[in-house]
């Protein structure tokens, strides 16, 4: 998990996560399973050069689903909620 696109997967842009940038200015990415809270600061510095002051994740469960008669859950994920320092933004969301 050295690379640093494998610890920062991909910004998700939802409208939840609109909403949550527009009224409190957190961004909201999917990380790699087993990536701790440091490494996805040191990935968000290296990747955008931006440093965050605070950063919040959780495992997003499975989730049963059915197609016809073929059943399935989706694979687990994880979300990393970030908030920056004051002043510091970043182009994905805001375009």
């Amino acid at each position: 998990m050295a690379d640093l696109h494998g610890i920062v997967i991909r910004p998700l842009v939802t409208e939840k996560s609109s909403t949550a940038w527009q009224d409190r200015q957190e961004y909201v990415f999917e990380v790699h399973p087993d990536a701790t809270k440091g490494q996805i600061r040191a990935a968000l510095k290296a990747l955008f050069g931006v440093t965050a002051k605070d950063v919040r994740t959780m495992v997003m469960r499975r989730n049963a689903i059915a197609r016809g008669r073929t059943r399935g859950v989706t694979p687990r994920w994880k979300k990393a909620i970030v908030t920056l320092q004051d002043g510091e933004t970043l182009a994905v969301f805001e375009g």
